[in-house]
């Protein structure tokens, strides 16, 4: 069994790969608006798959939480924009209460190494 974390803090590791399954921690962003800090966001995610050897087409899962539904259309527009549209994971968006008052999305990506 070989398990690989990168980016450890004293709580967590930014990726974990675990055999050929990659683990992101929940990914967040500042910034103006809802679709800003989206795809800020999901450029952090291009940058850790990369890292770890995968990409956005490898993608099994995607835990997105929102800190107030009203910003799901908003959301989904980048997300749509940035999902690879032949590969999509299973995905589930949920509303909750973010680490800081201006969070207003967070991810958590479980990807496929290829």
């Amino acid at each position: 069994m070989s398990i690989t974390r990168k980016h450890l803090s004293a709580r967590s590791s930014a990726i974990v790969i675990h055999n050929d399954t990659i683990y992101l921690s929940g990914q967040v962003a500042e910034g103006a608006d809802i679709q800003e800090q989206t795809k800020i966001m999901l450029g952090k995610v291009d940058k850790l798959l990369e890292e770890a050897g995968s990409s956005k087409s490898h993608l099994l899962q995607a835990v997105i939480w929102l800190s107030t539904m009203e910003n799901f259309a908003a959301m989904n527009e980048v997300w749509n924009a940035w999902i690879d549209p032949e590969n999509p994971p299973a995905r589930a968006c949920g509303e909750a209460k973010l680490a800081r008052d201006e969070l207003l999305v967070e991810v958590i990506i479980t990807a496929a190494k290829p």
